[in-house]
């Protein structure tokens, strides 16, 4: 990660696609934000530079409009999208869903290595939201989409050493393929009934799944946007804050 110094008056932090509150909830930080036009994305990284931003937040909105408009690093670049970039040299963009992911993973102490799962979307571009879960550990992921083809999309980036599967999410092979995985993750879409036993663990990036009368067990992900924040905050601005200390700020933030 770049070293970048702290955010003061002099090197405020810039906002992309953020409303005014989030400005004045970052300030509870000592943090100085300003919100900068989103309509030139390169023009306006390039003005960040030269009035010394220390870096930028991105608005989920504008995540891969980001990406095109900086040097994203690999995780960034294979998931196509930018949340935070710091303006240290080059305007330098992160992703910071795998390690937040990691972060709340190992907050739960669920061991993901060696592990088998099934990721359940629509498309590779929710779908692609799975996808850091795969660089912790798993040996085995099926990947059911709407379509083969989308399916077939994501798995190109899999990891080495991770075998995959691609899989049409309506078809009845998800549900053989569901009985012999230990995690099930939802990253878009219902969850096709019958597919949670008892022995499933849930993980459900969408805030909608639930285990029902499943018997699964559903990880807590509650504090996977307050672990996002701390990283793109670290990232942005050269400071870290406690994940705990950033819950007051969140709502400002979506």
């Amino acid at each position: 990660m770049p070293s970048v110094p702290p955010a003061t008056p002099d090197h405020p932090l810039a906002l992309l696609g953020f409303a005014p509150d989030a400005a004045r909830a970052l300030r509870q930080l000592g943090l100085i934000a300003v919100n900068v036009p989103t309509d030139d994305l390169t023009h306006v990284m390039d003005a960040c530079r030269t009035l010394k931003f220390t870096g930028a937040l991105v608005h989920p909105a504008l995540e891969a409009a980001v990406a095109a408009a900086v040097t994203p690093d690999t995780a960034a670049r294979r998931a196509g999208r930018v949340d935070a970039v710091a303006f240290s040299g080059t305007a330098h963009g992160v992703h910071t869903l795998a390690d937040a992911l990691g972060d709340t993973l190992g907050d739960s102490g669920y061991a993901l290595r060696g592990a088998s799962a099934l990721l359940l979307g629509l498309e590779a571009a929710d779908l692609g939201r799975g996808l850091p879960l795969t660089r912790l550990g798993l040996s085995i992921v099926g990947v059911g989409a709407e379509t083969i083809s989308d399916a077939e999309r994501v798995l190109r980036d899999l990891p080495a050493g991770v075998r995959g599967y691609a899989l049409a999410r309506r078809d009845p092979s998800v549900l053989s393929f569901a009985e012999r995985c230990d995690l099930i993750v939802v990253t878009g879409g219902p969850l096709p009934a019958g597919v949670l036993q008892p022995y499933h663990t849930l993980a459900d990036l969408t805030g909608q799944a639930s285990t029902g009368s499943s018997g699964a067990t559903a990880l807590d992900l509650s504090a996977l946007p307050l672990h996002r924040l701390s990283h793109q905050l670290a990232h942005a601005t050269g400071q870290r804050f406690r994940p705990d200390t950033l819950a007051p700020l969140l709502p400002a933030l979506h």
